[in-house]
């Protein structure tokens, strides 16, 4: 099974709960003979596409339940001139988000085009500002959006309804770029130009295989659609038996043992069921930082997790744009705090490191869904601060947090390497000091054995 050079149709079937596609009707509208700007042998093109497809345009819409979720999709037809865009495809688009919003249903969008229709010049082009336009609507509606790049996603499409999506998945080897083949600049590496390469770069948040694919539908389609909590979730239960540090340097030491448990395992432990979204959409990404949503106890949680390593931009920016995407969607946010601190190399520097931690501060401070914070190994100031959630933030008895790692303040205060565990007990950065400070609001315990 595959979606990359399936029909329309045959794309719909292969995700969708057999016998639940309905469409939904084509909006009228009539036209000069040869397209608005009277493109000889338009019509004949067109009629030719309809015979070879079986299908009025490039774009079949309607409603269908993947995995028992109720959904509209979108599905192109890239066998019509190309999947591309005119102005009767923009009414079909259009008349989709609009349902969607009409029947608070998410939007799946099956996308194989080559871009706008030459054949109506400007006006086809436009179509690309009605579709930004119904995404808005629908993202300021609380519905999520979820991509799946067929071969090829060039043009406007890649560039509204695929980049713009809330979710986007790619199958093995599209072609995906807003440069289609023919009008690359000469020499261009084509390896650009492939769902990995926008994988890699932090513009796609999977690629699947097609066998794959209804079932990684199905599992979004019911983690959005799951119950949300008011209330701010639970932290997850120590993954470590161990006593609370006797100093500072003693919690320093536990916090850096490699064999304590990291982000992953405190993740698997709290969710069942749980998918990524990986990248910053600005062309990077950061493996130290894990992102997504998964469900707890029945409900969905977002997460946004540092895995011990120093935090690049791009996972900055990455944790943002989950803990925006979840506010937006109502969805209660955890995060794990896990860092020496941020990544301070000059690639980082030129990758805008003070913009991007200063962008994840804003983000937790103006979420509206509760977030809640669990320190579960370094806390190096403020590259671990800036994930933690003012007033709801919790310790694991092997971890610390300090405004400096004790050895630069050692260093900075011009004393010998040797006073650094003696500086980091008068930093006061043991789990127990965090909670009698008022940094934290409790050490959390390990799950209790049954």
């Amino acid at each position: 099974m595959t979606t990359t050079r399936l029909s329309a149709r045959a794309a719909l079937a292969s995700v969708t709960d057999p016998g639940s596609f309905a469409e939904l009707p084509a909006p009228a509208r009539t036209s000069a003979p040869d397209g608005p700007l009277g493109w000889t042998g338009y019509d004949a093109s067109r009629a030719r596409a309809a015979d070879r497809t079986g299908e009025e345009e490039s774009v079949v819409v309607g409603t269908a339940s993947i995995g028992g979720s109720r959904t509209v999709l979108i599905a192109f037809e890239f066998g019509f001139l190309g999947g591309s865009l005119g102005e009767r495809t923009g009414d079909r688009l259009e008349a989709a988000y609009e349902h969607a919003r009409a029947h608070r249903l998410p939007l799946v969008s099956l996308i194989a085009t080559g871009g706008s229709r030459m054949q109506e010049g400007m006006l086809a082009l436009a179509q690309l500002q009605r579709v930004a336009r119904q995404s808005v609507l629908t993202r300021a509606a609380g519905l999520p959006q979820i991509a799946v790049l067929r071969d090829p996603t060039t043009g406007g499409g890649w560039a509204t309804l695929g980049a713009g999506a809330d979710v986007v998945l790619a199958l093995p080897g599209a072609q995906v770029g807003f440069a289609g083949s023919r009008v690359r600049p000469h020499g261009a590496d084509p390896a650009a130009y492939t769902a990995e390469a926008q994988y890699a770069a932090g513009h796609v948040d999977a690629v699947v295989p097609p066998a794959e694919l209804p079932g990684v539908l199905a599992d979004w389609l019911r983690l959005l659609a799951a119950p949300r909590s008011p209330e701010p979730v639970e932290p997850p239960a120590a993954l470590s038996d161990v006593p609370p540090p006797a100093g500072g340097w003693d919690a320093v030491r536990q916090a850096r043992r490699p064999d304590r448990p990291h982000a992953a395992a405190y993740l698997d432990a709290y969710f069942p069921l749980r998918l990524a979204l990986s990248g910053d959409r600005a062309g990077g990404r950061d493996p130290g930082m894990l992102c997504g949503v998964g469900l707890h106890a029945g409900r969905a949680v977002a997460y946004a997790a540092q895995c011990g390593t120093a935090t690049r931009p791009a996972g900055y920016r990455t944790a943002a744009r989950v803990i925006r995407l979840a506010d937006r969607l109502g969805i209660p946010v955890l995060t794990l705090v896990d860092t020496p601190g941020a990544a301070n190399d000059a690639a980082a520097e030129r990758e805008g490191a003070g913009a991007a931690i200063a962008d994840t501060f804003a983000a937790v401070a103006e979420a509206s869904v509760p977030v809640t914070t669990l320190l579960i190994g370094e806390g190096g100031s403020g590259g671990a601060l800036a994930l933690a959630a003012p007033g709801n933030t919790w310790v694991t008895p092997d971890s610390y947090f300090s405004v400096i790692a004790p050895e630069l303040a050692a260093a900075i205060l011009k004393r010998p390497a040797a006073e650094a565990p003696a500086t980091a007990d008068q930093l006061r950065i043991r789990p127990q000091d965090l909670v009698a400070l008022g940094v934290a609001r409790g050490v959390v315990a390990p799950q209790p054995r049954t």
